[in-house]
């Protein structure tokens, strides 16, 4: 196998949350050196939210939290408290020596600070800097907003069409913007490594996950502005497909996909169900009449399904051409023999240290031919690489380093961790609806 597509290439990760951390994690995956750099008193939130493993925030809840484990594995840490200038110096020489600067603040942060583009630039001219934020940089009316993947979805109109014909709109699911931002980011840094390959010249890239989510509602804008048509909501229907539906199956809250194309795979859906004379039926002749009358073809095909094994339902539809899938949970999603086939489901053993075992992680929705891509190791604890960074990468002496230690501006234990999570009681979570249920054997079951 050839090196890894990113092996010498160091990225500065300074980045909270979810979208540009789950990029920046993946750009390890691909061989980066990627350094993860946040405030001893402003670290990433993601550190002390969520599920914390084995449900056990222990003594450092900050290096225990799940979601952290796998939006920041594989980078090494480095402490810097950018709100003082010795803070903002270490970044400037860290900057010299790097490839790739990615960050998430609002505009006028950077900026303020000058560690916009045109000031890196001056530093090191081929510095690649990707800056990622709600509405983009620039003078337009909304650009020094916040945002967030669960806000933006209303505004960029996906809300609009997500949720069932007379109700309120609806989120699409968690985070999807989020999503979105993290794949074009990385798409983005790779043309502009590539770029900067062919040219010698870095470059700034501006993202605005606003733009991104009316990207991928872009048939209905196109619709309004072609034909003055607005979409609506209309839950798990299809424009041009019927029957489409989330059909109940045998068992509590389970769920099977069925979506027919045309009228060949109706007829194949009609004889599945022993009623081969449905296809011949003049309320369902063609997809105009299927989609007139859907709610009778409901009302024929849920007893059916309701019946029959969502996995077995799935199996007989497909041979017989007909679209359909099971509806997973994360239980199905974690322990789904094709997904650990894939390598998209991965085991990563902690340092004993750590006291954290083997956790699984989500690996990446894509292989590679030429490069086995694996994640590297977990993410790190807070500022556990300090002294690596500061000492080996930029020279700092121990005094120096100890300067910046007494001055607050690294660190290892958070300055302000006072909302340390306590221990959650399942069982009551799952009465009162949080979650669905809870499964005792997870452990067993993932062969951890």
């Amino acid at each position: 196998m050839s090196r890894l597509p990113l092996e010498g290439i160091r990225v500065i990760d300074s980045t909270y949350i979810f979208a540009m951390p789950y990029a920046c994690a993946m750009m390890a995956d691909l061989g980066a050196e990627v350094i993860k750099i946040e405030g001893p008193g402003h670290f990433d939130p993601i550190r002390l939210s969520g599920a914390f493993a084995d449900n056990n925030p222990g003594q450092d809840a900050w290096n225990r939290s799940g979601g952290f484990t796998q939006l920041n594995r594989g980078k090494k840490s480095l402490t810097l408290d950018l709100s003082k200038q010795q803070g903002r110096d270490a970044l400037k020489e860290l900057v010299r020596v790097s490839d790739v600067l990615v960050e998430n603040y609002t505009p006028r942060v950077m900026r303020r600070w000058g560690l916009d583009y045109p000031s890196l630039k001056k530093l090191k001219p081929d510095i690649i800097m990707m800056s990622n934020t709600g509405y983009g940089h620039g003078d337009g009316p909304w650009a020094l907003y916040p945002a967030q993947a669960t806000t933006q979805e209303a505004t960029h109109g996906l809300c609009h069409i997500t949720g069932y014909v007379g109700d309120a709109p609806s989120k699409a699911g968690q985070s999807y913007d989020d999503f979105l931002a993290c794949w074009t980011g990385l798409f983005a840094v790779a043309s502009a490594l590539r770029h900067r390959n062919k040219t010698g010249e870095g470059q700034w890239i501006d993202i605005g996950m606003y733009q991104l989510g009316c990207y991928f509602t872009s048939e209905h804008i196109l619709d309004y502005a072609a034909n003055g048509r607005l979409g609506g909501r209309i839950g798990n229907r299809h424009p041009q497909r019927a029957p489409q539906g989330c059909y109940p199956c045998a068992g509590v809250d389970q769920w099977c996909v069925i979506s027919v194309g045309d009228d060949t795979e109706w007829a194949a859906l009609c004889d599945a169900m022993g009623k081969p004379e449905l296809a011949g039926d003049p309320r369902f002749a063609g997809l105009q009449r299927r989609l007139e009358n859907h709610d009778e073809l409901d009302a024929i095909i849920a007893p059916w399904t309701k019946e029959r094994d969502r996995h077995e339902l799935m199996e007989k539809l497909q041979s017989l051409g007909v679209p359909a899938g099971p509806v997973f949970d994360a239980r199905d999603s974690s322990l789904d023999p094709h997904l650990w086939e894939r390598g998209f489901m991965e085991k990563v053993v902690c340092p004993p240290d750590r006291k954290l075992g083997t956790r699984v992680v989500m690996g990446r929705p894509w292989q590679l031919s030429k490069a086995q891509v694996k994640v590297k190791r977990p993410a790190p604890k807070l500022g556990e690489h300090n002294e690596q960074m500061l000492a080996e990468v930029l020279g700092l002496d121990e005094d120096k380093m100890g300067e910046l230690e007494d001055e607050g501006v690294i660190g290892v234990i958070p300055q302000n961790a006072r909302r340390v999570p306590a221990v959650r009681n399942f069982d009551e979570d799952v009465r009162n609806g949080v979650f669905a249920y809870r499964d005792p054997d997870y452990k067993q079951k993932l062969g951890i």
